[in-house]
């Protein structure tokens, strides 16, 4: 299975390479968001905002609100679906919290 996470940018990285550090499900990430933007401009405005993120990298932009409603329905996914849990819980099998 293929999923994308929602997280939220919380820094860049500033490595040269576009990179960022993205907050999924409160563990840190680095993410690379140079498919979401066009320039330096583009991602010195992402801090704060909300990116769907697949195998370390950015593949879209979110609002909070689809953002909030996705991980909500991964979340119940992840009860039933132990890849899911596992991915989200970033590797730990304690259940979610």
């Amino acid at each position: 299975m293929c999923i994308g996470i929602p997280g939220q940018v919380v820094e860049l990285d500033n490595d040269g390479y576009g990179n960022a550090w993205v907050d999924v499900c409160g563990v840190k990430r680095r993410v690379n968001v140079r498919l979401v933007c066009a320039d330096d401009a583009d991602m010195a405005a992402l801090p704060g905002k909300w990116v769907l993120v697949h195998v370390g990298f950015a593949m879209s932009l979110l609002d909070e609100s689809e953002a909030r409603d996705t991980l909500e329905a991964l979340q119940a996914m992840g009860e039933v679906e132990a890849d899911v849990g596992y991915f989200l819980r970033g590797g730990e099998t304690d259940a979610i919290r």
